[in-house]
């Protein structure tokens, strides 16, 4: 864990405040508390899968938040207040995130949420969050969600758009494949990404020689592999939303005798896919948000949640704890827990280093700018180099 001395240095380079500043607001605070009686917690809320098909993943995302409380508390807190985790189970639907969400936000003491990582879901929760006007970090990656005129969501990951034209620019430029198969979940996410691929490869001078969409949940892929195996396609480029489901795709992929690598979302690089497909991921490269080679932010966020949690940590955790870090960092620099003033300090936050990269908030509300390219070797994601991308 962080001593105070160097978690307050990290603030004051990504807040704009210096630590003597912090700990001058911090004893104000302490002493506008009566004698002997603790100042109340600042709540934060949390939607996250505890139950269905993502409960796995949404464990990672609950401990990165919960290692950033922790930091955090055991640094003092935040002006003079400890940081209270409320969390609420999505059951890793629309329906159960919209539910999870009006519970938390239900309570007027908690003054920020995280929201969860499908694009989805955080388009299922968007017109509650605006009515309830208060910050609101995501992870979702579909580039729409910033663009729907809703000032209080704030992106934690890198956009898919970003995501498509890194991945693009890798493929062609770099491993010479010309002959693209694009595979994708018929969702938001899926759909969103192939149309995006397809035109970022269409600008390098490459078109597709197959987009093939499947259903979440797909426990058969014979007809898409058999379609993947008849395009004559020398690269995959695999955009599904399930861990599991990419998992399945890559071991029939496999079965069928069908070589050419994978390569795509960072779901291909998560701890729950190379779990379930073991060799049949092998050689495939990724578009990660998260790396722990990326950055020393990032090196040290994976030994600290190592040392917590005695496994390694994948981007589902990453993005929650540096979201936890940042808005921290703004009810630090704003002094107050009002709505308003937190949002400003978010969108004021410059070059504020975390474990996903640096933040640099614009007035849509994406914070990050780059994406790193990963690769499977035999079962251990390596870094291959950071690519940055205009927005």
């Amino acid at each position: 864990m962080r001593n105070i001395s160097s978690f307050g240095s990290s603030w004051s380079a990504g807040a704009g405040r210096s630590l003597t500043k912090v700990i001058a607001v911090v004893a104000l605070v302490a002493a506008m508390v009566p004698a002997g009686q603790a100042a109340e917690p600042i709540k934060i809320g949390m939607v996250a899968p505890l139950t269905g098909g993502a409960a796995e993943t949404g464990r990672y995302q609950i401990n990165g938040a919960k290692l950033a409380v922790a930091e955090i508390n055991k640094a003092g807190g935040v002006l003079g207040r400890q940081i209270d985790l409320l969390i609420e189970d999505d059951q890793t639907t629309n329906p159960g995130a919209v539910l999870a969400f009006n519970k938390l936000s239900s309570d007027a003491d908690v003054v920020a949420f995280l929201a969860p990582i499908r694009s989805t879901q955080v388009h299922a929760i968007a017109p509650n969050v605006k009515t309830v006007g208060k910050p609101v970090a995501f992870g979702g990656t579909d580039p729409r969600l910033t663009k729907i005129d809703n000032p209080w969501l704030f992106r934690f990951r890198p956009n898919d758009e970003l995501s498509t034209r890194a991945l693009a620019a890798y493929g062609v430029n770099e491993l010479q494949k010309k002959k693209w198969a694009i595979v994708y979940s018929t969702d938001a996410f899926g759909s969103t990404s192939m149309k995006l691929l397809g035109e970022a490869l269409e600008g390098l001078g490459v078109k597709a020689v197959l987009s093939q969409g499947f259903t979440t949940g797909t426990q058969d892929f014979t007809p898409v592999v058999l379609a993947v195996k008849q395009s004559g396609a020398d690269i995959i480029a695999s955009y599904a939303t399930s861990e599991t489901d990419q998992a399945i795709f890559a071991k029939q992929l496999r079965q069928f005798g069908v070589t050419a690598p994978v390569a795509g979302s960072a779901s291909i690089a998560s701890a729950t896919a190379l779990k379930l497909a073991g060799a049949d991921l092998y050689d495939s490269y990724s578009v990660s948000d998260y790396n722990a080679a990326a950055n020393p932010e990032a090196t040290a966020f994976a030994s600290a949640y190592k040392q917590a949690y005695g496994t390694e940590p994948d981007f589902f955790a990453s993005w929650s704890y540096d979201a936890v870090r940042v808005l921290a960092a703004a009810i630090s620099k704003a002094g107050a827990v009002a709505p308003d003033g937190i949002r400003k300090a978010i969108t004021e936050l410059r070059d504020f280093k975390g474990a996903e990269g640096t933040y640099n908030f614009d007035a849509s509300g994406e914070g990050l700018s780059g994406y790193n390219i990963v690769q499977n070797k035999q079962g251990v994601i390596t870094f291959v180099k950071r690519v940055e991308v205009s927005k």
